[in-house]
């Protein structure tokens, strides 16, 4: 990576390794995402996708190497400062609260920053979630939570987003709604890393893919390489 390809990226990991105990996970991951950027990354199961998203944000502690956001470095602050920084993660496991109410999910996030959306928009853009507003999050369907996911942080003003599998398990209909809000997202200017096993969903809106096998970034290309790569791409996916 170099100076010049990450002089204007708001999200930057340098040489980044980590580990689960003994298991030395991630081994010198590097890569940028640009302000407004929808950046894929894409791999086979295990190749430390997840680990990276949840580096970033610190759930995984032992970390070696440099994140920074805006130029500030993360491994030297302490963990919840990420979120004030305006960093929101959306784990694959989303994290609902079973006992609450859709509209107190929504509500339960504190703001970090200026310029979040507020309910009313957020119901314009998940209009399910207006019909489910009074209901249990035990209650929801699989793509219900993760609409939910996706809205709580948007509420937060955030605006750098670390998606985590955002249609793994939901039926088309679904997927067809994530994707809308993607694009309703890029065209917001929101910036977004996105874990994402559906290579061709991903390939509708990221600007730039990165290839991970074994804990590396084996291979970065654009959006306008895809045709062109395609037959490589997918051997290295296994699809």
């Amino acid at each position: 990576m170099t100076e010049q390809t990450t002089a204007d990226a708001v999200l930057a990991l340098e040489d980044l390794h980590a580990w689960y105990g003994e298991s030395h996970v991630l081994q010198g991951v590097s890569l940028h995402v640009r302000e407004g950027e929808t950046v894929a990354l894409l791999g086979r199961n295990g190749a430390g996708k997840t680990t990276t998203l949840r580096s970033i944000v610190g759930v995984v502690r032992r970390r070696e190497g440099r994140i920074t956001i805006r130029g500030q470095d993360l491994l030297a602050l302490p963990i919840h400062r990420a979120a004030r920084m305006g960093l929101a993660y959306v784990p694959e496991e989303r994290g609902i609260f079973a006992s609450l109410s859709v509209e107190e999910n929504l509500l339960l996030p504190p703001r970090v920053a200026d310029g979040g959306m507020t309910v009313a928009q957020i119901y314009e853009m998940f209009p399910n979630l207006q019909e489910r507003r009074t209901s249990p999050g035990m209650t929801l369907s699989g793509g219900e939570q993760q609409m939910l996911a996706i809205a709580r942080v948007l509420r937060t003003g955030a605006r750098v987003l670390l998606l985590d599998e955002p249609t793994e398990g939901l039926a088309p209909v679904i997927v067809q709604r994530i994707g809308a809000v993607l694009r309703t997202l890029k065209d917001m200017a929101y910036t977004v890393l996105m874990v994402e096993q559906n290579f061709r969903f991903a390939a509708k809106f990221a600007d730039r893919f990165y290839i991970m096998e074994g804990g590396r970034i084996i291979d970065t290309l654009s959006a306008a390489e895809l045709g062109p790569r395609m037959g490589e791409i997918q051997q290295h996916l296994g699809v």
